[in-house]
């Protein structure tokens, strides 16, 4: 709840906070990781920092955030968090991490805005700040609390049982505890980060979705390659996955984590995905099987050419296997004599898209975008349409449209 107070100073500084946030976040980050370098080593993703999207991502949420409290000043938009929770979960991420980004940020907004940072402004954007990481901070709290995790100590070692390439560019890595106890609970759609200690020492994080179903005794996870294009540098963590695991090797995960999870309804289910994105479907897929659902599913998913579809083969067989369930695909190369695909990228025009269907999108953000369009036009509720995005959520950094 913003008080009565704040919410005017708000809504007259938003415009000029907002507009300078991009500005703000990369002093920031650019501030923070120079007085606290300590902070980078398994925390914050060194590649997001690099290419903006960190900063694009914060920036977003905190202006979506600060609008959901001008729109509904009695309320507490907790929702509009609940991916930021679980990506922060997977993270490990400490109530008192959020005192030390209070004090980072709130210096560059007064390094930016200078004067207009008058003692009343910033009293109001002091109690947004709160208002979202005492939010944050509870919803992380609870789900430490479910997935039995010490947040000071949320890393576990596995080993890989299995290495498998599935396309040029993408591997698969099928995982146990390496000290043989339960796994820990999982929902179809979760993810888990992987902790990778780089050349330089430093640790990092990524996040993979679970590619198989999460009541197995075994996890299974599938790592794209990120290769460097034009002045973007090449994934460090994928590129290191690759190049280094190897079966009987061991990975350190967190638990899993993540608001896009399979429902239980009986409503029809559509999977909708491009690329490595497809890799959450598959585990949504065996759980369907092994649970032997019987709700209808189609399984809609784009990719360049057949050889890069990764699980193209799982993703056949699990459609195989569900009693109601059908699969088309498009590929831009070599779609030619391939059962069930279509040249070019997806068009939803002539697919049978049920008004009441639950629909799942991953992909990059402008696929989703494009395919949210056509679903949204084929009359599809915008409640319905779930999304998953790998790295910072960057969906909140723009307008839908």
């Amino acid at each position: 709840m913003l008080s009565p107070e704040s919410a005017p100073v708000v809504r007259a500084t938003l415009p000029a906070v907002g507009g300078a946030l991009d500005e703000i976040t990369a002093r920031f980050y650019d501030t923070m990781f120079a007085e606290r370098p300590e902070l980078l080593d398994g925390l914050f993703n060194r590649g997001n920092q690099a290419n903006g999207d960190q900063r694009r991502a914060l920036a977003g949420s905190i202006a979506a955030f600060a609008q959901a409290l001008l729109a509904e000043p009695d309320t507490r938009p907790d929702a509009l968090l609940s991916r930021i929770a679980h990506k922060h979960a997977a993270l490990g991420v400490t109530e008192d991490q959020y005192t030390i980004v209070h004090t980072y940020l709130f210096r560059a907004i007064v390094e930016v805005l200078g004067d207009a940072v008058t003692p009343q402004v910033a009293a109001a954007w002091d109690e947004v700040y709160w208002l979202m990481a005492g939010a944050l901070i509870a919803q992380e709290a609870r789900l430490y609390q479910e997935a039995q995790v010490d947040p000071r100590r949320p890393w576990r070692q596995w080993t890989v049982v299995e290495r498998r390439d599935e396309t040029p560019d993408a591997v698969s890595f099928l995982l146990r505890p390496a000290d043989d106890a339960p796994v820990p609970p999982a929902r179809a759609g979760q993810h888990v980060s992987v902790r990778v200690k780089m050349p330089d020492g430093v640790h990092q994080l990524r996040q993979y979705s679970l590619s198989n179903a999460p009541g197995d005794k075994l996890r299974r996870i599938t790592v794209k390659r990120v290769a460097s294009v034009a002045d973007a540098p090449e994934g460090e963590v994928s590129n290191q996955l690759h190049r280094t695991v190897s079966t009987g090797d061991e990975l350190t995960l967190s638990a899993p984590f993540g608001d896009v999870v399979l429902d239980e309804a009986d409503s029809p289910l559509l999977l909708i995905s491009a690329g490595i994105g497809g890799t959450p479907m598959v585990g949504m897929l065996e759980h369907l099987a092994a649970s032997s659902a019987a709700r209808p599913v189609t399984v809609l998913h784009a990719d360049r050419s057949p050889a890069d579809h990764a699980l193209l083969a799982d993703t056949r067989r699990l459609v195989g296997e569900l009693p109601d369930a059908r699969a088309r695909f498009w590929y831009e190369q070599d779609a030619a004599g391939e059962a069930d695909a279509r040249p070019g990228l997806m068009d939803l025009a002539d697919v049978d898209l049920p008004s009441d269907a639950d629909v799942y999108l991953c992909g990059s953000l402008p696929f989703m975008r494009a395919v949210r369009a056509q679903l949204l036009k084929a009359g599809i509720p915008a409640r319905r349409i779930r999304y998953e995005v790998f790295g910072p959520d960057l969906w909140l950094a723009h307008t839908e449209g």
